[in-house]
């Protein structure tokens, strides 16, 4: 018996092109593209209110989601209404408080402490979804906030000499964590009932509108170079998005996504580059606690994670199909 070769539903044969990048290429291109995205997000957030960059962001990818579902003749509104508007407002306060901490804490920091998202979905799906928790959860958690007890370096524990973060912007930016956990487990209570390019639709059509109020009397109208910034904010996601579907279509989720920790390397390197933002020693100790604990909790969940991510190339159509394996 020979194995399955998958063809195109067309009945064409899948060719190899070993020249074609492989899965880890996408996923440390996924990372450059969202580590941009945080750096350009920080330049003009130093004279732009969060509102404003969070509307542009969200309307640029509006557009782009509503010419993609139109392109594959997909219903845009969706089955199960009630819990893609909720998935879009956590992923609206998901953006809101990470654009938030990105202006105020260092690059590398606050991209560390919204790595703690895997422990708190794991939670949610426990608690909502029925998904069993295990020991693995229970290990992370406590490495997790540890860590990031050591980036913040708060004074009350580690004396008035020690580098401090703002804990208004590290409280924030844990809140984005914890709503982007609830955004991966609405994403992940839908993958039965919607298509992913809707889900992906309904993020920025209600973030759209919802940042409209924020904006009420402190909305400021940008420079032609922060206009350039504000769209290339939304491209640069879109592209990642691609670059991180693709990266799944070719590789094991587990290894793929483990390479999403590169962003932190990019990260550190923007922010020492740019602001002159040099970690100290505990807040290194702090990722490493913070990274281990996203691994102990991601091993067996990075494929139902990456779901929230996914952005299909080709949605609503059988992109491969197999043929029954020929006897010999």
């Amino acid at each position: 018996m020979t194995d399955a070769k998958p063809v195109l539903a067309n009945g064409d044969h899948v060719t190899e092109n070993k020249r074609t990048p492989s899965g880890l290429h996408y996923m440390v291109g996924t990372a450059f593209c969202f580590s941009l995205m945080s750096l350009m997000v920080k330049v003009i957030g130093k004279r732009l209110p969060t509102a404003e960059i969070v509307f542009v962001r969200s309307a640029v990818t509006l557009v782009i989601s509503y010419a993609m579902l139109r392109a594959a003749g997909i219903p845009i509104w969706g089955t199960r209404k009630s819990f893609l508007v909720l998935r879009g407002l956590a992923g609206f306060g998901a953006l809101f408080c990470f654009f938030y901490a990105v202006t105020r804490l260092p690059l590398a920091d606050v991209t560390v402490i919204h790595f703690t998202n895997p422990v708190f979905t794991a939670l949610l799906a426990a608690a909502f979804l029925g998904e069993r928790l295990g020991r693995r959860e229970f290990v992370g958690l406590p490495l997790c906030l540890v860590g990031v007890t050591f980036v913040a370096q708060p004074s009350f524990l580690f004396g008035e000499g020690a580098r401090s973060l703002d804990m208004l912007a590290v409280a924030v930016a844990l809140g984005a964590a914890i709503l982007s956990s609830v955004a991966y487990t609405t994403v992940r209570g839908l993958r039965d009932t919607d298509d992913p390019l809707v889900v992906v639709f309904y993020f920025p059509l209600v973030a759209t509108p919802a940042a409209v109020p924020f904006m009420v009397g402190n909305a400021l109208w940008p420079t032609r170079f922060e206009w350039l910034l504000l769209v290339s904010v939304g491209v640069v996601t879109q592209i990642g998005q691609l670059f991180l579907t693709k990266g799944l279509h070719r590789e094991r989720a587990g290894r793929a996504t483990s390479m999403s920790y590169v962003q932190v390397v990019f990260a550190a390197g923007w922010g020492l580059l740019f602001f002159h933002e040099v970690p100290n020693s505990l807040s290194m100790v702090g990722a490493a606690l913070i990274l281990c604990g996203m691994l102990v909790v991601s091993r067996a969940r990075l494929e139902a994670l990456s779901m929230a991510f996914a952005w299909p190339v080709q949605t609503g159509k059988k992109l491969f199909v197999r043929r029954p394996a020929s006897r010999t």
